[in-house]
């Protein structure tokens, strides 16, 4: 049996029920990209991981400032949580790419939806780079802040890129 646009009859739907559709599919895919990160690294005893690395902050101070805020005592110790966290956001980034070609190609959303999918996409796949470029290099404890501070950084450009899709509304 094959299935096409037509058969699906999403042409019939409001807006609404088609955006109720979208979030529960996404809502789903999270789960599913959650577990499969999970069932990956089962072998590296993720939770245990997680309870480690919560149970080694420590107050650390920020280089070049007198500002103390929680690090890891020894931030090269948690690379397997690093390396789950990177598989987890590379997953919800390519989800969200996916929710973007369903948004333009089947749907139709509004620009305004389509904004936010994108803005979800610099969002997951910056963090991701952000994982891969520090956490899971990381060595001293002052990089952990840097990685907070480019994490910033990826919000902010995430919301310039929500800005930029929604300048094109007008």
């Amino acid at each position: 049996m094959k299935i096409t646009l037509r058969s699906l009859n999403l042409q019939g739907l409001s807006d609404k029920k088609k955006e109720s559709l979208l979030s529960a599919i996404y809502i789903g895919s999270v789960f599913i990209v959650f577990a499969l990160v999970y069932y990956i690294h089962i072998a590296d005893n993720l939770w245990e991981g997680l309870i480690d690395f919560f149970t080694s902050l420590t107050l650390a101070t920020v280089p070049t400032t007198g500002i103390s805020l929680p690090a890891p005592a020894n931030p090269a110790a948690h690379i397997n949580l690093y390396t789950a966290a990177f598989h987890f956001t590379v997953g919800l980034g390519f989800l969200e790419i996916v929710i973007l070609l369903l948004r333009v190609g089947l749907l139709h959303s509004s620009v305004s939806r389509i904004a936010e999918t994108i803005e979800n996409i610099v969002f997951w796949l910056g963090t991701s780079y952000l994982i891969l470029a520090y956490l899971m290099n990381m060595t001293l404890q002052g990089e952990w802040f840097i990685f907070w501070a480019g994490l910033i950084l990826i919000f902010g450009l995430a919301l310039i890129a929500r800005a930029f899709v929604l300048l094109t509304k007008r």
